[in-house]
C-alpha cells in the first residue's frame, strides 16, 4: 500500500514541528522520526487504531501520537492509506 500525505497534514505537521522546536530542536527532529515510522508501520495492520469520531466512515481511522492525533484513511481501490490531518487530540480544527 502507497502512504500519501495530503497537503493538509503536511501543513499542519509543518506548524507542530515548528512549535516543538521553539523550545528543544532535536525533541522536534525525533517526533518527526518517530511519527514517520508509526506511519510506515500503518500498512502492516490497517485497523490497528480506532475508528475515527470525527467520521462515519470504518476506513477512516484515528491514531494517537504522543498528544496529537493522527486521520487518515484506507483505500483499497486505489491501495493506498492517505494520511488526512493531525492535531492536538484536545483540540481538532
Amino acid at each position: 500500500m502507497n502512504i500519501i500525505h495530503n497537503q493538509i497534514f503536511s501543513k499542519e505537521l509543518k506548524v507542530i514541528l515548528k512549535y516543538i522546536a521553539m523550545d528543544k530542536p532535536l525533541a522536534s527532529l525525533n517526533f518527526k522520526d518517530e511519527l514517520k515510522f508509526k506511519i510506515k508501520e500503518l500498512p502492516a495492520n490497517l485497523y490497528k487504531y480506532k475508528q475515527s469520531l470525527y467520521f462515519n466512515d470504518k476506513n477512516i481511522r484515528e491514531m494517537t501520537y504522543k498528544t496529537y492525533t493522527l486521520i487518515y484513511e484506507i483505500n483499497f481501490e486505489k491501495d493506498s492509506i492517505e494520511i488526512l490531518k493531525i492535531f492536538n487530540k484536545n483540540k481538532p480544527s
